[in-house]
């Protein structure tokens, strides 16, 4: 018998001040069950810091042809594909030539470095293509404040991410790599 999703039930209030987003988010989340607490949290980390009305959360792990977000035109063209975690150079091409831009958010402590080292200079050729790095040990923080019901404020100013609950704080500071 197949193992089914966890649904998590989260409110977000964001406060982008570096592009002037001010909104609340009510969002359910799917963790596929082979998805840790950090990979999900990770994935709302980007929908705050992409925030938008047309943002969403896709099939993700369960779908080789979806992005874990993404954000499409009126017109089902998408503008906007975010990978999480360590994709494949293959998966990434395909995403930069389906879309308008591609953000990854790579996360890991020894792992996303070995990555990157491996696929930079392959993805050098890709103009639309963002990379952000995450610390390990903000995801770990961000992990530790994952329930299944969670009512979240999101702050976000000079490329600075704080992300709350009524007893944690997380600062996130993404490096850019690309």
């Amino acid at each position: 018998m197949a193992l089914k999703a966890t649904i998590f039930k989260v409110k977000v209030q964001i406060s982008d001040m570096d592009r002037d987003y001010y909104a609340e988010h009510p969002l359910t989340l799917a963790r596929h069950p082979s998805e840790t607490d950090e990979r999900m949290m990770v994935r709302l980390l980007a929908f705050a810091h992409n925030a938008a009305e047309t943002l969403e959360f896709t099939r993700g792990l369960s779908s080789d042809e979806e992005a874990d977000l993404w954000q499409k035109n009126l017109s089902g063209e998408i503008d906007l594909w975010i990978e999480v975690g360590l994709p494949t150079e293959e998966r990434i091409r395909k995403a930069c030539n389906r879309s308008k831009r591609v953000i990854v958010y790579s996360y890991g402590r020894r792992a996303a470095p070995i990555w990157w080292q491996k696929l930079a200079s392959q993805l050098e050729r890709f103009d639309n293509l963002t990379v952000y790095h995450l610390a390990a040990d903000a995801t770990e923080q961000l992990a530790a404040m994952a329930e299944r019901n969670m009512d979240l404020s999101a702050t976000i100013q000079d490329g600075h991410i704080w992300l709350a609950d009524s007893d944690n704080n997380a600062e996130i500071t993404p490096e850019t790599w690309k």
